[in-house]
């Protein structure tokens, strides 16, 4: 880890996961694939996108089906600088559904936000998120471990 991050460097890197909020808000994936590097990676549960334009495919595709209608809400949880251009945020929240206001067990999640100083500005990497109620089956079993 770092010491000496700029102000204006952290609260640029925390206002990344603010402008995907805001792009989801408006379900306008152009601007949510843009948050990433050319080669950004997606990891979603059961889900891996590569690169801007798979990225803005898969969230083009979710606002048209399954999360049409849904808001997203996250607060960050952890900022770590790793080098003068790459920053680790670590959040919690969640989906919400038309009418809900609160996140639900089922869809409370933990991410990862890896983020590079890239083309001028703050970009994602990388994102990937995990359900934050869930553990992973015991090895061998399809139990989840107590």
């Amino acid at each position: 880890m770092t010491t000496g991050e700029s102000p204006a460097d952290q609260a640029a890197v925390a206002a990344v996961p603010q402008q995907l909020l805001e792009a989801w808000a408006r379900h306008d994936a152009a601007p949510i694939a843009d948050l990433f590097t050319e080669d950004g990676t997606l990891i979603l549960p059961g889900v891996f996108r590569q690169g801007r334009q798979d990225i803005k495919d898969y969230f083009s595709e979710a606002f048209d089906g399954d999360y049409a209608g849904t808001q997203v809400v996250g607060t960050p949880i952890g900022l770590r600088f790793l080098g003068p251009d790459t920053a680790l945020l670590l959040s919690s929240g969640g989906v919400l559904a038309a009418g809900e206001t609160e996140v639900s067990g089922a869809q409370a999640i933990r991410a990862s936000w890896l983020v590079v100083r890239a083309e001028g500005r703050w970009r994602l990497a990388a994102y990937q998120n995990t359900p934050a109620g869930q553990t992973l089956p015991k090895p061998g079993t399809t139990t989840p471990a107590p």
